[in-house]
């Protein structure tokens, strides 16, 4: 062996067998998982032990009162459907409008195509707080106010959706509708059956963020909803809160209920929702 290869080459030395980064990430990540987990702790608690200061960092025990007491809530399971109901519809609505709407305004150029476009992505920096009275005016109008009806109209579509689409649509090669038209088919056909099969991280991302922003929404089933047969999951937990005395183990165990499909929708859609906001940055 010669001297040379002795040698030891610069970069040749051992490495960390994981990225830098996570030295710095893996702490970061642990701070936003504490309040989490705490809540999963809390949850198995008794008021005592919740209300006690110093506050306790783990049960002493698993106490499931909290649990019972979520459970044996006769709404509780119609608070779960509702909000499950309005949630899958706003999904799948904004798949099929914003998909619709995105490959429009991406692919069809129209009169004032760019100038509508615009407004619709204005409405995007109104706060909701301008809104929510006229939107309030519109359902009752519409008869809709107290009613599931009041908390999906106006969550058929959103303009996020259309704009993270369209995006992603501007990036696929035209020659692929273009091969699509030569065998016959129509711009719909081309739509299902080529361009929304390559748009999955798109799609993914889209469903994902309406199912979180519907599932955790508050303050406007709070007031288009008076009876408690139409509560969402959000608004049932809001009345464990009492004036005088508040159930924190079943509002704990309650969150810890909710949270668990959002923790679902998102680890299905984490894998393409990165490679989808990659791949959408701004153009035309």
């Amino acid at each position: 062996m010669t001297t040379a290869d002795t040698v030891r080459r610069p970069g040749r030395g051992r490495r960390l067998p994981f990225s830098g980064w996570h030295l710095l990430l893996a702490p970061l990540s642990m701070g936003f998982a504490l309040p989490l987990l705490w809540l999963l702790a809390s949850s198995f608690m008794t008021n005592a032990e919740i209300n006690r200061f110093p506050p306790a960092l783990f049960p002493h025990g698993i106490h499931l009162d909290g649990y019972l007491y979520v459970l044996r809530n006769a709404l509780f399971p119609r608070w779960f459907a509702n909000t499950a109901i309005v949630a899958i519809v706003a999904v799948l609505a904004n798949l099929v409008f914003g998909s619709l709407a995105g490959y429009a305004f991406a692919r069809i150029r129209f009169l004032g195509s760019r100038v509508l476009l615009a407004v619709m992505l204005a409405t995007m920096v109104i706060p909701f707080q301008i809104t929510m009275i006229p939107t309030f005016l519109l359902m009752s109008r519409l008869r809709l106010t107290d009613t599931l009806g009041a908390l999906i109209v106006p969550s058929l579509v959103t303009p996020f959706a259309v704009f993270l689409l369209r995006q992603f649509f501007l990036r696929l090669p035209p020659e692929l509708e273009e091969a699509a038209r030569i065998d016959g088919c129509s711009r719909l056909r081309t739509l299902v059956s080529v361009i929304l099969p390559l748009a999955r991280p798109a799609l993914a991302t889209v469903a994902a963020l309406t199912f979180l922003t519907t599932w955790n929404d508050l303050t406007w089933p709070l007031i288009a909803i008076t009876s408690d047969h139409q509560y969402t999951l959000q608004l049932g937990l809001a009345t464990f809160q009492g004036q005088h005395r508040t159930e924190w183990p079943a509002v704990m165990a309650g969150n810890v209920i909710t949270i668990l499909p959002v923790l679902v929708a998102f680890l299905l859609a984490q894998r393409t929702f990165v490679q989808s906001l990659t791949s959408t940055a701004v153009k035309g």
